[in-house]
């Protein structure tokens, strides 16, 4: 659904991304996301019978880089100069100028 994506000048999208937009995914200036890495900007309440569908935003910051193949789940923000690197998995916002590694994700700092 390209009218959820917005993109973002100087920003780059690598071969192979996914940009899964049934919600909003707003790409910051200057971001970077590397080939292979899925923003998955939908998923369902599984807590209900019916499992409706959501569609929380994702947020990129600006200066920003999604590493190869990591997944961002719905309803997060990577902070401005925010890193994740290969193959994260980041289902909670990350702060700005953090760098994040590994499923889940944790800070580097933390690993």
């Amino acid at each position: 659904m390209p009218w959820n994506l917005t993109l973002g000048t100087e920003c780059a999208v690598g071969d192979r991304a996914i940009l899964y937009a049934l919600g909003r995914i707003e790409i910051g200036t200057r971001a970077t996301i590397s080939q292979g890495a899925h923003l998955c900007a939908g998923t369902h309440d599984h807590r209900r019978a019916d499992r409706p569908l959501l569609t929380p935003p994702i947020h990129i910051g600006p200066d920003s880089w999604v590493a190869a193949e990591a997944f961002i789940g719905s309803g997060v923000t990577v902070g401005q100069g925010a890193i994740v690197g290969a193959r994260a998995v980041v289902m909670k916002s990350v702060p700005g100028g953090r760098t994040v590694v590994g499923n889940p994700a944790r800070a580097l700092s933390e690993c």
